[in-house]
């Protein structure tokens, strides 16, 4: 039988299972909403770490916290008392968080995702619009560190940003049997209704001493703690109004000394400004601008060893793609992606300057978003000048489900010799995503088509999905069909680009995607040792227009996590591909040919106790590999001198044996790391790459210090060797300084 027949012939049962799923099993109602009343402050609120001042006493307190993780029932034993307050530039939080006061668990003072939610905690998320589709999350740990970032619904999750920075203030009381939280956040900093008297909010705690999440708002296990599906509600005793002082400017100046060793280029020095501006076009829509922008403080990509055909997806870090990236981002699945804006000012992560950008984002009605997007890069030795424009909508319609289209140019704007106006690629896409209102079940349709001068056929992409998440629960089926002229030069479809290593070029081959996935968790609340336990399994199928199998996986899996925060996983995996061009895939003296392959592999990992001042995490995978053996041994050790210092390092080591001159390698990927925190404001990290696949040895070392909300001093300190012999490639040193200036 035709292998695409056999497929289609199973999709339709499977569809059938998942819709039969989502009616048989219950879940908590989001619209049971918790209720807290905020009233405006007669006096002045200082930020200092005490819950003292009258307005605090008189406010409506939210407390009866419940349990989250691992079980989501019963009241949280860790008692938490919150009030709100605000005036006309601010919202103010307090919280009281009791405790016995021994062993807080405070895994950084820096700002970091993993560091907040591995300390003690406690996180506020607002749905100013109160759509249940987008809002803004702020957090500290116990030793006062700050964590803030953007939420938004993606298929039956949420997801949240935290590459997202904006200016607030915050201050910690450390006492004897609790301790205290104090927000300010401007309202400016958010983005809001303001003749709506109704926001949703939620708030979380992370208690490690006993390793459990509780929320004031009750969310199922199977969630993210802070989906924004149960928020519950914040209702003001008036609108709060727009904010005062619609324009931030943040400028900054740099200066850098930098030496290219392999091109025996003499030591640079150079020095730049720029400026990044705020403008608040009403309380709900905001106009992001900047002139020569400088990313030279973003964090570099953590490097991987990748021995697969395709691409590797590195997430966004730079501040001007990051608010409402959602808008533009959340189109197509996993796996491609019609607008990536890492594509714009970088190739292959080195940096291509870009001359100004401006972006519009918000909500133009409580059920509209919108987003417009323009980026002119400046022309270089070795890449035209291009102007990138992206237009995007979200229409909310139903309780939770959105109308979405995307539209994306990259034009050539180079004037120069060879100029040619023709030079273009753009694409655009219309989406439909639903999602019930439990956010237990979910799906979209998708259709995009992509235009180049050459006009041809077989130009679009069309797909469709559905989830299912349950508390013990969950499963979905993704199905891409991808056209050989699907074109996305601002985008990801790494699958669409298959290498012809033999000619030294990329081919283009249409397929169709199909991505099922199952799982299960049983939890064991009367065991002392382990908190659940389940199966999983996942494949992919890949076939191409001929309907030909050109590539499936199975895997299974199995997860154990322990009441310590550890976890065990182990999976078996059976792949079969088929190469469609001969492959040079680790520097063999004869290519790989062309044809079927079948190999299966093993896999098992450990992390341990996270809350340790010694944490460690090993992972050893075998099997065949391409008619040979593949080995990987990977692992991390890390060291936490509570609060102000983590001291780690990460290994990975890949052995690949292949048959006759297909090759043999081994391949290493070190890489030390130090975080020292001087305190909440001032911090020193540095890490070291060695990484023999990219034969480059990276030293990267950051000092920051946050002089003042948002205003920051960078000096970054950058060394390339080359991984043979040791010799230096180019080094460099930036000084940066920002400052946010309100007007």
């Amino acid at each position: 039988m035709n292998v695409l027949r056999f497929m289609k012939k199973h999709l339709l049962l499977w569809i059938c299972f998942l819709l039969v799923a989502a009616t048989s099993q219950g879940q908590n109602s989001a619209n049971n909403r918790a209720n807290l009343d905020v009233k405006k402050a007669n006096a002045e609120i200082k930020i200092d770490g005490r819950i003292d001042e009258d307005d605090w006493l008189e406010a409506q307190v939210a407390s009866n916290f419940v349990n989250q993780w691992p079980s989501d029932s019963g009241a949280a034993e860790a008692i938490t008392e919150v009030r709100l307050t605000y005036d006309e530039n601010f919202i103010y939080i307090g919280a009281i968080l009791y405790d016995d006061g021994e062993n807080r668990i405070i895994q950084s003072l820096r700002r970091d995702n993993d560091s907040h939610w591995n300390s003690d905690g406690f996180t506020v998320i607002f749905d100013p619009i109160n759509n249940k589709s987008n809002g803004f999350v702020f957090g500290v740990n116990a030793g006062g560190a700050q964590m803030e970032g953007t939420a938004n619904s993606q298929g039956n999750e949420t997801n949240v940003d935290l590459n997202w920075d904006n200016k607030w203030m915050s201050e910690i009381g450390q006492y004897e049997n609790m301790w205290v939280v104090e927000m300010a956040i401007p309202f400016k900093t958010l983005r809001y209704n303001s003749s709506s008297t109704s926001w949703g909010i939620n708030f979380v705690r992370n208690d490690m001493k006993r390793n459990i999440y509780s929320t004031w708002s009750a969310v199922p296990r199977n969630l993210p703690a802070l989906d924004i599906g149960y928020t519950g509600q914040l209702q003001w005793d008036a609108a709060p109004q727009p904010s005062k002082g619609k324009v931030i400017l943040i400028p900054y100046a740099s200066g850098n000394i930098a030496r290219n060793h392999e091109d025996n280029e003499s030591t640079k020095y150079d020095g730049d400004v720029g400026l990044d501006a705020k403008i608040a076009v009403t309380s709900s829509l905001n106009l992001d601008l900047t002139v020569n922008p400088d990313f030279s403080n973003v964090d570099v990509d953590q490097q991987v060893t990748n021995l697969s055909r395709f691409s590797i997806f590195f997430p966004e870090k730079r501040n001007f793609f990051l608010e409402n990236s959602d808008l533009f981002s959340n189109f197509g699945t996993w796996n491609l992606r019609p607008f990536f804006s890492r594509k714009i000012g970088l190739n292959d992560g080195e940096a291509i300057p870009i001359l100004y950008g401006a972006r519009l984002s918000g909500n133009l009605t409580d059920d509209l978003r919108i987003g417009a997007l323009d980026v002119q890069t400046r022309a270089t030795d070795e890449f035209k000048a291009q102007n990138y424009a992206v237009a995007a909508f979200q229409q909310r319609v139903l309780k939770r489900s959105t109308v979405k289209g995307i539209f994306v140019n990259r034009q050539s704007s180079d004037k120069g010799e060879g100029f040619n106006k023709t030079d273009y690629n753009r694409v655009g896409g219309l989406e439909f995503q639903y999602l019930n209102e439990s956010g237990r079940f979910g799906g979209s349709l998708r259709y995009h088509t992509s235009f180049t001068p050459e006009d041809t056929d077989d130009n679009s992409y069309y797909g469709a999905n559905v989830e299912y998440n349950s508390r013990n629960f969950f499963t979905g089926l993704n199905l891409d069909k991808v056209g050989q002229n699907y074109v996305t030069d601002v985008g990801f479809a790494p699958r669409l680009n298959n290498t012809d290593s033999e000619r030294d070029t990329t081919v283009r081959i249409g397929y169709t995607f199909i991505n099922p996935w199952v799982g299960a968790n049983f939890f064991t609340p009367e065991s002392k040792v382990l908190n659940f336990h389940g199966p999983r399994t996942w494949h992919i199928f890949n076939i191409n227009d001929d309907g030909e199998l050109t590539e499936r996986r199975y895997n299974l899996f199995y997860v154990l996590g322990f009441r310590n925060t550890s976890f065990f996983r182990i999976r078996f995996s059976d792949s079969q591909v088929t190469l469609p061009f001969a492959l040079d895939l680790i520097g063999g003296d004869d290519f790989l040919p062309a044809g079927k392959y079948i190999f299966r592999e093993v896999w098992a990992g450990y992390e341990s106790d996270s809350r340790r001042t010694i944490s460690f995490n090993s992972e050893i995978t075998y099997g065949s590999f391409y008619n040979g053996t593949k080995l990987t041994l990977s692992g991390g050790l890390n060291i936490r001198q509570q609060p102000w210092g983590n001291f780690g390092i990460n290994y990975t080591q890949n052995r690949v044996d292949l048959p006759e001159n297909f090759g043999n390698t081994t391949l290493h990927l070190i890489g030390p790391q130090a975080e020292v925190s001087f305190s909440n404001k001032m911090f020193w990290t540095s890490f070291l790459q060695f990484n023999t696949q990219a034969e480059n040895f990276n030293i990267n070392s950051r000092f920051q210090w946050r002089y003042r909300p948002m205003s920051d001093l960078f000096i970054v300190y950058s060394d390339n060797y080359a991984t043979d012999n040791l010799n230096v490639k180019n080094r460099g040193v930036v000084v940066k300084i920002t400052y946010w200036l309100n007007l």
